[in-house]
């Protein structure tokens, strides 16, 4: 039985001679239940199969204790918590700045960027800047917006109408596809990418081989 000679914290689980109860519900390394049993004999089971007895459920009468390896099981545990976080999507709001008269190659490069942010499942914030005489056409700004709302509807969606704010306009598009979905697509197309690579070099590298081979033959 394993020692634990640090000093107590609340937020773990108390373990072998920290638990201080006269007897516990005892759970085998497996998961199989093995009754009720006094503590001494917990602990004595604990040395027997060298692993740590942990109480599981505290509040439990009598408490509930199991037999494990609780430093894999901390180390298995935070792996899991590291991964979910890894794994988590975050809300992003991008935004892209436009202006009313804006030509059709920058409309176009802006319009691109727009369709990578939803395709990666980010919203977007769309502002129209109005400068001197251009306040007084919102209606140049107002069909700007619906224009691209138009172009990029496969990939989303107007989740905020065109508003006034002061000397500009703005629109939020959401995107169609939740970032979860989005972050999946992005990793399967990169393993794709690259057994498409690792297959290409491989038929590169027979293909020299074979080269190799005829020269040496001639």
């Amino acid at each position: 039985m394993r020692r634990n000679r640090g000093g107590p914290i609340s937020a773990e689980p108390r373990i072998n001679d920290r638990i201080r109860v006269p007897e516990v519900r005892l759970v085998g390394p497996s998961g199989e239940q093995v009754g009720i049993v006094p503590l001494a004999k917990a602990l004595e089971l604990a040395q027997e199969y060298d692993l740590d007895l942990v109480e599981v459920a505290a509040t439990a009468r009598p408490p509930v204790c199991k037999l494990m390896d609780y430093g894999k099981f901390k180390y298995e545990s935070a792996m899991k918590a590291r991964e979910a976080r890894k794994n988590q999507a975050h809300t992003v709001i991008k935004e892209m700045k436009l202006r009313p008269k804006i030509d059709p190659h920058d409309y176009d490069t802006k319009k691109g960027h727009v369709v990578r942010f939803l395709k990666q499942g980010d919203k977007v914030k769309i502002t129209i800047m109005f400068r001197g005489r251009e306040q007084s056409r919102p209606e140049l700004g107002f069909r700007l917006l619906q224009r691209l709302a138009e172009d990029v509807q496969d990939l989303g969606f107007v989740e905020s109408n065109p508003k006034q704010d002061g000397r500009n306009m703005i629109m939020v598009l959401g995107p169609h596809k939740k970032k979860t979905e989005a972050m999946a697509e992005a990793r399967e197309a990169q393993a794709a990418r690259k057994a498409e690579r690792q297959a290409a070099e491989r038929e590169q590298a027979a293909a020299d081989r074979e080269q190799q081979q005829g020269k040496a033959s001639a």
